[in-house]
């Protein structure tokens, strides 16, 4: 059977933890930050975890977990 070829824009976003979830990054958190309270930037540090719903589809892209 042939490697399977990673999706690089997906691997950019999304890693696996160790016990298979998908983490993902806060959206909103480059540029504009004045505008936003402390409270919303120190939200946005914590990793988030992907959706049940979409975690199938983005471990497709991801064949090695990346």
């Amino acid at each position: 059977m042939p490697k399977l070829k990673t999706n690089k824009a997906a691997a950019k976003r999304y890693s696996h933890t160790a016990t298979g979830k998908v983490k993902r990054t806060h959206a909103n958190s480059r540029h504009r930050l004045a505008t936003k309270t402390s409270r919303q930037k120190m939200s946005r540090r914590e990793n988030a975890y992907a959706d049940k719903t979409v975690e199938a589809g983005i471990k497709k892209l991801l064949p090695y977990g990346n």
